[in-house]
């Protein structure tokens, strides 16, 4: 087909409108554009030493996600780097491509998928959240070596505040928090009560407990 570049190339552009408000943050000076581009960048490195997480956020979540970061340090000790996801689905279609090449040149070195290289580094469980389905994050759990865990909203026809439906869902700020915890106390990094703690002590098996999402985009 025509070169990237050319004009006459046939190419769709869409734009994803929230019905929810939101604050556009200016961009930091040291901005990964490649990685805006190509799917995921570093948004918020760990602010504290400790059991580290790592925290995948897309949409609307992302707030929510530095919201479970600033709890996780502040509440558990526990460190946590928060990445935005400009794009699942372009991270996966890296990657599947990338798998394509090596299947084909048995003899060549492989290249790793964009998604592996950026979190190369990033130690310790993903929990990865969305405002879609789970199966949609799922998309690059294979290309992680990472324990991954994905929150979503699965399931339709539960019609509430949007604080409420995010805590039923359990893809809020304190489902973030408490399954970085689950992982975490499993490897034996943290304490193995502190899950059970925290689902006491934020209310999980509440909905009318939930605090994400509220109108006013201070979630």
């Amino acid at each position: 087909g025509p070169a990237d570049n050319d004009p006459s190339r046939n190419v769709m552009y869409y734009l994803t409108v929230y019905n929810e408000p939101i604050n556009q943050p200016p961009a930091p000076a040291e901005l990964d554009t490649e990685g805006i581009i190509k799917g995921i960048y570093l948004l918020a490195p760990a602010k504290i030493d400790g059991p580290r997480t790592q925290i995948l956020a897309s949409g609307v979540s992302v707030p929510w996600a530095l919201q479970a970061q600033k709890l996780l340090a502040e509440d558990w000790g526990v460190s946590a780097d928060v990445w935005s996801v400009t794009s699942w689905t372009e991270l996966r279609r890296d990657a599947m491509a990338a798998e394509e090449e090596a299947f084909l040149n048995p003899g060549q070195e492989p290249r790793t998928p964009f998604v592996t290289a950026q979190l190369a580094g990033a130690t310790g469980p993903i929990v990865a959240v969305t405002d879609y389905m789970k199966a949609v994050p799922d998309q690059i759990r294979q290309y992680l070596p990472n324990e991954f865990a994905s929150l979503g909203t699965d399931g339709f026809g539960f019609s509430d505040t949007r604080a409420a439906a995010r805590r039923f869902f359990k893809n809020d700020i304190h489902s973030i928090v408490v399954r970085s915890l689950q992982m975490l106390a499993r490897r034996g990094e943290i304490n193995a009560q502190a899950p059970t703690q925290a689902i006491e002590k934020y209310q999980l098996h509440n909905v009318n407990a939930g605090t994400t999402g509220n109108a006013g985009g201070d979630s």
